[in-house]
């Protein structure tokens, strides 16, 4: 066999050649410092449609990302055409670090969690006090969720009319989630509309809610004419700028005044990718009594300090009532 030594001739060593004619790979990516800043509307079977300053740019995920999947609400860095022109395509080539993430997961069983938002500041969920009827369990699933994830709740009460709010505001009183309770008359003439765009000033506002509580009906009188604007045209053979309720939107509010991100109704909120340790967080007057707990705690049980904490005055009862109720929501169903 021929060895070859330390100084061989280049023609004399024999290379396979490489049959598909492309040529060979290499790990060094590109760092595409020169790339545009951009923020994600809406997702839509691989194709992902940006706001890069004012332009509504077309896009898709670079093959150098791999598995790593952008969503509504990140912060991207994109090259290629930017012109947003029609039937033109841009690349996404890095998704930024985020500073929220809402998550969800079919059902308490699934193992697979899927992003609904990223960098949300809070997380309004509307909810109906009658026609339907109120789901508290979904309510306090949607809740640990937006404490698991950095979200700031709001809770929106529609159809007063139908129904008194007092026991839902007496049920989450001890939270202090904000709230705005509204009429039937208020959706339809657009004063829910004016009282619910109070909370929003300044904010990345993900909406939540289940089927004919009145969420698209407002989302639609805050931002009349977003959703057009985004969507735009419609390829007929890509289904480019369709919107659906398969996919969440993030439409703009008038004079930049926050971002509105309408997410598809939910019938279940699983909580599988949720680690109940960090939902005491959110309840920064007992986290404080937790030091005593043992290990591995899980707050309800006969030996949690909190009790202990409570009793002598550090923190209200109804608090570690809620705590409670909330770190069991996963025991529960929905319905219940």
């Amino acid at each position: 066999m021929r060895r070859y030594g330390k100084h061989t001739d280049e023609d004399d060593i024999r290379s396979r050649p490489n049959r598909k004619g492309n040529r060979p790979r290499t790990h060094i990516r590109p760092k595409h410092e020169d790339a545009a800043e951009g923020f994600v509307l809406t997702v839509d079977r691989g194709r992902l449609t940006c706001l890069v300053e004012d332009t509504v740019v077309t896009a898709m995920k670079a093959r150098e990302l791999g598995r790593k999947a952008a969503v509504v609400g990140d912060r991207v860095a994109l090259v290629g055409d930017l012109s947003g022109a029609k039937d033109t395509l841009a690349r996404i080539v890095r998704i930024e670090e985020r500073a929220s993430v809402l998550r969800r997961t079919a059902d308490d069983d699934d193992p697979y969690e899927r992003v609904v938002v990223a960098n949300a500041d809070q997380l309004a969920i509307v909810t109906a006090l009658a026609d339907p009827e109120p789901r508290p369990r979904l309510i306090d699933r949607c809740l640990v969720a937006a404490f698991d994830g950095g979200l700031t709740p709001l809770l929106v009460l529609t159809k007063s009319d139908l129904a008194s709010p007092d026991k839902m505001l007496e049920l989450y009183g001890a939270l202090d989630i904000p709230y705005v309770v509204t009429s039937r008359e208020e959706l339809e003439t657009g004063g829910a509309a004016d009282r619910v765009r109070e909370h929003l000033a300044g904010k990345v506002t993900a909406f939540v809610g289940h089927s004919g509580v009145g969420k698209t009906t407002l989302v639609n009188a805050l931002v009349p004419e977003g959703r057009r604007r985004i969507t735009g045209h419609v390829n007929a053979v890509t289904g480019r700028g369709r919107h659906t309720t398969t996919s969440a939107l993030a439409l703009p509010l008038e004079r930049a005044a926050g971002w509105v991100v309408d997410t598809p109704g939910v019938r279940s909120f699983g909580l599988a990718h949720v680690d109940p340790s960090r939902v005491i967080n959110a309840f920064p007057d007992l986290e404080a009594g937790t030091a005593d707990c043992p290990r591995a705690c899980s707050h309800d049980e006969p030996d949690c300090a909190l009790d202990r904490w409570v009793a002598d005055g550090h923190a209200d009862p109804a608090r570690l009532y809620s705590l409670r109720r909330l770190l069991s929501t996963r025991e529960r169903r929905e319905g219940d």
